[in-house]
């Protein structure tokens, strides 16, 4: 067997469990992309059931899954009683790039972890995650991938939606399943030579171009890189219109990977008061309110950190928020425009009238940034869009000039057929009802194909993929 890193942490980080025998394996979604990247693609179905719905160990790889234990600020009230409650890291692979990745599952069975929740997930919740991981990666977020879903034949009771409803696993792909909570959940417990180790890991497979040395220095250094991704993962989402719903400590991770979002929903106009989940009864996780979520969890790192590092250089790691995340929102957002930014300042003004009159007139988050992609080259498309009363509008005549001002960076991307609809490929919440519907009433999964194929003609438009 080859060696796994995660184990190298040994037995005081996760539990050895085992999945669930599930009744039947109906393979649903396997992503062929993600596949190809780790070099499991000419997996025939069967055999993809075989590890994916059954759980037999990938070849030289993790004999035995593991629930990784961890902690967490669940809507900023501390939970020492979670973990891998559903899921488990199933194994750890090498992609193309040669990074090291996790997959881990979700909706394979019970675990030490699981209280009193029965360790499944409904079918519908694959399905949303699905389309989710699918759109934020078309919109180039930096998020997990879904690699696989299998439905398992068990009827689910669920307070949240209709039951009995379907069950599923499903399996993700991530650079990293290690969350806040893990490092939160060492510190309560007071394990100093734990939490160094587990510092060190980190920095070793996920981060390897900060140099290594005594703890005091290299605990501050760590956290400044999980800052900057974790800034540049909450700008991208900004500027995607996307809210992911549970930003507690324990849905956040090391590598600034979207993940574990639950009840998420993507803008339909802009409002920084708009909430995912229901139960966000405050707001606490509202769209306006997600960076500074973000900040309010790494203090919760970095207070994990103090352990072993002095105060001041982990402060002064935090201070970096700001920075980076005023630098990858103008990134993020001119990406999303296909415009290439100029000078920070000047493109944080002109970011800040965009959005406040995109607020103030209610217009359609992506439809905004479908028309408008490649600035000035655009203007024609734009004014003929079934969006074009916005843009004719007095109020929008500055924003336009200032459009306009900025140059094209992806001009021939503008070539591609999906420039050439009415409208964007959008993910909002009554498109996944309507695609859910046919599902559980005729199992019927068209339009479910039909809004990934929609969603990788926007990736390939976007991202400048071929095929």
């Amino acid at each position: 067997m080859e060696y796994i890193p995660f184990e190298e942490l040994g037995d005081d980080f996760a539990d050895a469990v085992s999945a669930a025998n599930f009744p039947e394996s109906v393979l649903r979604y396997r992503n062929t992309r993600a596949a190809k990247s780790i070099g499991i693609d000419h997996l025939s179905d069967a055999e993809w059931v075989n590890h994916f719905g059954k759980f037999t160990p990938l070849p030289d790889n993790m004999r035995t899954p593991l629930a990784i234990r961890y902690h967490g600020h669940q809507f900023r009230s501390y939970n020492p009683d979670i973990g891998d409650g559903r899921g488990f890291l199933f194994a750890q692979v090498r992609d193309d790039q040669g990074r090291l990745l996790d997959l881990g599952t979700k909706g394979s069975g019970q675990t030490p972890f699981s209280r009193f929740g029965d360790g499944r997930l409904t079918l519908k919740g694959g399905v949303r995650e699905v389309l989710a991981t699918e759109m934020l990666e078309a919109s180039g977020v930096y998020t997990s991938k879904t690699l696989s879903l299998i439905e398992t034949g068990e009827e689910l009771q669920r307070n949240d939606e209709p039951s009995p409803t379907r069950s599923s696993v499903m399996v993700r792909l991530s650079h990293s399943h290690i969350r806040f909570g893990a490092f939160q959940r060492l510190a309560f417990l007071e394990e100093g030579e734990n939490l160094e180790k587990l510092i060190r890991y980190v920095r070793k497979y996920y981060h390897d171009d900060i140099p290594d040395g005594d703890i005091t220095e290299l605990a501050p250094r760590v956290l400044e890189r999980i800052v900057e991704r974790t800034a540049s993962m909450v700008a991208s989402w900004m500027a995607a219109g996307f809210v992911h719903g549970v930003m507690n400590t324990d849905n956040m991770n090391v590598t600034g990977e979207t993940f574990d979002f639950g009840p998420y929903r993507f803008l339909p106009t802009s409002d920084p008061k708009f909430t995912a989940a229901y139960f966000d009864e405050y707001g606490l996780y509202a769209f306006g309110r997600q960076p500074s979520a973000a900040l309010w969890n790494l203090q919760q790192l970095a207070g994990t950190f103090a352990q072993l590092a002095e105060l001041d250089p982990l402060t002064e790691a935090l201070r970096t928020f700001e920075t980076h995340y005023q630098t990858a929102l103008r990134d993020h957002s001119f990406f999303q425009l296909g415009l290439t930014p100029t000078e920070l300042d000047q493109d944080l003004s002109f970011l800040e009238q965009l959005f406040g009159w995109m607020t103030q007139t209610q217009m359609p988050w992506h439809g905004f940034f479908f028309d408008w992609f490649g600035g000035a080259l655009s203007a024609s498309r734009a004014m003929q869009s079934p969006r074009a009363e916005f843009y004719s509008d007095a109020a929008f005549a500055p924003v336009r000039d200032m459009i306009e001002t900025y140059t094209p960076s992806k001009p021939d991307r503008l070539n591609h057929a999906y420039f050439a609809r009415p409208s964007p490929e959008t993910l909002l919440i009554d498109e996944i009802e309507a695609i859910w519907s046919p599902i559980a009433s005729d199992d019927d999964w068209s339009l479910f194909h039909a809004k990934l194929d929609g969603i990788a003609q926007k990736r390939k438009a976007l991202l400048g993929e071929q095929g």
